[in-house]
């Protein structure tokens, strides 16, 4: 199970907390709000490493740092779009990592599709 806070004694497993988090240097005033953005920046790593475990799935991505995956699947310039009942998001198709991120998206989606059973 992938999980941002889990350390060996020897060193670190797979995936090293957040260096970009600002945890380092916390800037708001109460320790309650400092646990909130903790919970927060470990949230999102958990959410990236599970990303990576099931979506990117025999590509090098599945091994990237959180910054390379920022810089290169999380920036793809992309426009949300609301039309009737559906929700559809537009990336675009001059960005370099597109086809990946296309991949991850439809892994993703065969994973969370409900199974069909007849009613009875």
């Amino acid at each position: 199970m992938p999980n941002s806070t889990n350390f060996c004694e020897g060193g670190k497993t797979r995936t090293s907390p957040p260096k970009d988090t600002r945890l380092a240097n916390q800037l708001l005033h109460d320790f309650a709000q400092n646990q909130i953005w903790c919970a927060i920046v470990a949230l999102a790593a958990d959410l990236t490493a599970w990303t990576q475990t099931l979506a990117l799935t025999g590509h090098e991505a599945r091994r990237w740092e959180p910054k390379r995956l920022r810089l290169r699947l999380f920036s793809i310039p992309a426009r949300a779009v609301r039309t009737g009942r559906r929700r559809l998001l537009h990336l675009a198709a001059t960005a370099p990592f597109t086809a990946l991120a296309l991949q991850a998206l439809a892994a993703l989606t065969r994973l969370i599709a409900p199974a069909r059973f007849g009613s009875g």
